[in-house]
């Protein structure tokens, strides 16, 4: 999907969320990166091929 040069992160690669975003729906809390990865505001992410990956906030240390 990507046309990018360098070419983005694929959806199945650690850095897929260093993609560039394509569409941006912030009223409704997810946006569209170009590799085909939906973002949600909390972190979560929906796979392409239907996969859920759980929101994966950073732990700050006290």
């Amino acid at each position: 999907m990507c046309s990018h040069y360098p070419a983005c992160p694929s959806a199945d690669s650690l850095d897929r969320e260093a993609s560039h975003v394509i569409a941006s729906h912030p009223d409704q809390g997810w946006s569209l990166l170009c590799n085909g990865v939906v973002l949600f505001d909390d972190t979560g992410l929906l796979l392409p091929d239907g996969r859920v990956v759980a929101p994966h906030r950073a732990v700050v240390a006290a």
